[in-house]
């Protein structure tokens, strides 16, 4: 007989699976309830991942044993950042997939309780990984970071994206009622709106953020109408973290309308304790680095094949 084929979506199926029960020493029982399948669908998964390799057990003679290298420690000393959790395939078209058990993981290191605020920003990444199986947090505080309301495209809405986060997690959202770069006139206004004040003054407070990191504006496909893209600086821009926008060493990038955009501040942002970037892909290679210099965040999930070119790039440029 053939040996079956396994879709990726399978196969990071199984990584999960082996990851919980292996690494973090679960049972079938309490893997079977996080991923939301039967406890014979987590003894088939255990045994398939043994079988095509991705789980391999080996026993080594202790005089034998040498400390090897590895690429989430290295990246992380490589952009200066405290923590990076790698998924082990390429994420491709199924973001959330791949990534949400790293993610999961980062969001359980970050310890959050009821009561505490989790930033959530907008992005094609963390709208994917909205609509997955996030860790219960009872009574957590979910909170935009940027505005976005009457964007086309639904990975911009941050309303949107708050609400089913807050679904994921058991929190409560909180939401932003404006657009990404309001105009003269609305921004006078919502400087006095107490509603805006109060969803905006959670930021200050936030114990982690769960932030995606945009591609170089030029190359996108995707990004905020209130974008101005025929900017000659911002065109020239690297990546953007909660809408700042940065060169490749960091620098922050103005352009017209900047100084009225909805979106949480650089300088803000860098006191939150855990900001948990998310980014995959080799057109984000730039992002990251540029984005890490800029101080956008501390820790980063990543895929293996984005984390090895991320490494490659910080090498050249030394």
């Amino acid at each position: 007989m053939a040996p079956r084929e396994f879709t990726r979506r399978d196969l990071g199926l199984m990584h999960r699976a082996a990851r919980l029960y292996y690494l973090d020493e679960l049972n079938q029982a309490a893997i079977a309830e996080r991923l939301t399948v039967s406890r014979p669908t987590v003894s088939r998964l255990l045994a398939e991942a043994r079988r095509v390799g991705i789980v391999r057990i080996s026993v080594h003679d202790p005089d034998t044993l040498r400390t090897g290298g590895d690429d989430s420690l290295r990246l992380a000393a490589a952009l200066g950042i405290d923590k990076v959790w790698l998924a082990p395939f390429a994420a491709g078209t199924d973001l959330g997939g791949t990534l949400v058990e790293p993610v999961g993981e980062a969001l359980r290191e970050a310890g959050l309780t009821a009561g505490d605020v989790l930033l959530v920003s907008s992005g094609r990444t963390v709208w994917e990984l909205s609509h997955e199986a996030l860790p219960a947090v009872p009574g957590i505080e979910i909170v935009p970071t940027v505005g976005g309301v009457a964007e086309p495209e639904a990975w911009h809405q941050t309303n949107e994206i708050t609400r089913a986060v807050a679904e994921r997690m058991q929190g409560r959202p909180h939401f932003l009622f404006t657009q990404a770069m309001p105009s003269p006139a609305m921004s006078a206004t919502l400087a006095e709106d107490p509603e805006f004040r109060r969803v905006t003054g959670f930021w200050t407070r936030a114990s982690a953020a769960l932030v995606g990191v945009g591609a170089p504006p030029a190359g996108r496909d995707s990004i905020s109408t209130s974008v101005p893209l025929d900017d000659e600086g911002l065109r020239a821009g690297v990546g953007d973290v909660c809408l700042n926008f940065y060169r490749s060493d960091g620098g922050a990038i103005a352009f017209p309308g900047s100084d009225r955009m909805v979106r949480i501040s650089p300088e803000i942002l860098q006191k939150v304790p855990r900001t948990i970037a998310v980014a995959v892909g080799s057109e984000k290679v730039p992002s990251i680095l540029g984005g890490a210099k800029a101080g956008l965040f501390n820790r980063l999930v990543t895929d293996v094949p984005t984390a090895q070119a991320v490494l490659e790039a910080a090498g050249a440029a030394r």
